[in-house]
This record gives structure tokens, C-alpha cells and sequence, in this order.
């Protein structure tokens, strides 16, 4: 379909997109105009003229202002753009993995990813890699996580944090679950005795992820069913961060707390 009208005005150039945002802000004069974007008149003139062509924006004792269309318009369209802005980042992550752990309400809200950068552990770095996860680990003051795989630096993980007073809360998948408690049993039994410990098991899902206050790591299992061990999403924004708080929230209402082995 071709673009026309509205469409294309705030689609075809990134100028007109940027003056829309900007004057969402604020009643801006057209000097005010040219030295936030750093032009002279005759680059910004055509571009107002254009907006104002569109009853975008109107220009009233001397300053520009959006009309209530454009209002409406840099409303709706701000997170059209995060939203493409968010897959177009790590397009590559959310086209090759399962995206069916992660609810709907939580999936229409992926633009609050937008600074999430994919993290991928090449094999001759990966100890770079963990050693970094776990910097970023120990210097948090709380972790929530899910894991539906199993990796024997989890228990220790868990314990460590425990003894060091750090709130801890963790979902395990029955398999993971039953795996830890048959070969990890001392050091669960210890995580349970602090006040600041929880455990919780959930039926079965097919994703593994960390959010601490300072960051988030999402893990995906491919398409085929296999778990994917080397790309991780990772976001230390405020936004990532709650979006992380939200999932994990998710699958602790549904998930069965484990008092004691």
C-alpha cells in the first residue's frame, strides 16, 4: 500500500518525526527550532510549512505548538517507533528463538527493551563473559531468576548470595528442581533456611532469565526445542529492568513455593 497524508509525513523524514517529538515537549519559536536541531531557516522552513499543511502543528503569536492531531499523533506514535526500535535492535535474537514463554502482555510491552543489546558468548571469551555476569551479580542488592535448565554453578550461585544477605528468590522447573535437590540437597537445604530466601517451582517453560536492581538476562530456547547457552538480552535500563520484575512476577503467581526438602 502506498503511503500517503499523515503516513508519510511523519514516516518520510526524520526531521519532521523529531520536530513532532520535540513540540510534544514544549511551544518551541522557529529560533528556538533551529538551534536545537542546528540549522538555518531555509533547512527548517519547508519542514514546518509541510506540518502545518498537515494540521500537525500551528504557529500562534510567534511560536509553534502541535495542533490537537498532532497531539494525538506523537501519542501513538512514540511507541510504534520503540516497538520497531526494540525488534529491529536484536532482530536476529527474537526472529530465531521460541517466544512463547514470554506472556502477550509482557510481548505488546517489548519496546521497554529497546536498550537491550544481545550478549553472545563466543568460545574463546566465555570466561570474560561469566566472569562479568557474576561481577554484575555480586555488586546487586536483590535477584530474581527462572531457570528451566540445569548448570552446576546455580547452587553455589544461590547459597553464595544467601550468605551474603542478598534477597533471593528463584523458580526452578520440576526437572531442574528434582535435579538440584538430588545432587545439590546440602546447599538447598541451607538457601532455605534464610528469611531473605524463597524457592518456587513452575510446571515447565522454555526460557531462563536474571533481574537484579542493576540489570536484566534473558535466555531463549531456539525453535527446535533446544536451550540457546550463548545469546543472552541483556539491559541495565531502569525500563529493562521493570519489564524483567514483571515476567518474573508472572511465573511466581503461578508457581508452588518450596518450604522445605
Amino acid at each position: 500500500m502506498k503511503a500517503s497524508g499523515l503516513l508519510s509525513i511523519l514516516t518520510f523524514s526524520e526531521k519532521r518525526k523529531d520536530i513532532l517529538f520535540l513540540l510534544q515537549e514544549n511551544p518551541r519559536t522557529l529560533s528556538e527550532i533551529k538551534d536545537y536541531f542546528d540549522v538555518k531557516s531555509p533547512e527548517i522552513l519547508p519542514r514546518l510549512k509541510e506540518m502545518e499543511s498537515a494540521n500537525l502543528i500551528i504557529r500562534q503569536e510567534g511560536m509553534y505548538r502541535l495542533t490537537p492531531l498532532g497531539k494525538v499523533s506523537a501519542i501513538h506514535y512514540k511507541p510504534l517507533l520503540d516497538t520497531l526500535t526494540a525488534i529491529e535492535a536484536n532482530e536476529i535474537f527474537w526472529r530465531d528463538h521460541d517466544l512463547a514463554a514470554i506472556p502477550d502482555l509482557l510481548l505488546n510491552r517489548i519496546q521497554e527493551l529497546k536498550e537491550c543489546r544481545v550478549v553472545r558468548d563466543e568460545q574463546e571469551h566465555i570466561y570474560d563473559t561469566h566472569k562479568a555476569f557474576m561481577e554484575n551479580v555480586r555488586a546487586s542488592t536483590h535477584f530474581v531468576g527462572f531457570s528451566s535448565i540445569f548448570l552446576p554453578s546455580h547452587p553455589t550461585m544461590f547459597l553464595d548470595l544467601a550468605r551474603r544477605n542478598i534477597p533471593t528468590l528463584i523458580i526452578l522447573t520440576p526437572n531442574v528442581f528434582f535435579k538440584i535437590k538430588s545432587e545439590h540437597g546440602t546447599e538447598i537445604e541451607e538457601f532455605l533456611k534464610f528469611k531473605h530466601t524463597s524457592l518456587y517451582v513452575y510446571d515447565n517453560a522454555k526460557v531462563a532469565f536474571v533481574v537484579t536492581d542493576r540489570f536484566l538476562s534473558l535466555s531463549l530456547f531456539f525453535k527446535n526445542g533446544t536451550f540457546d547457552p550463548r545469546n543472552d538480552l541483556i539491559g541495565f535500563d531502569s525500563s529493562s529492568i521493570k519489564w524483567g520484575e514483571e515476567l518474573f512476577k508472572y511465573y511466581k503467581e503461578n508457581s508452588i513455593e518450596i518450604k522445605n526438602l
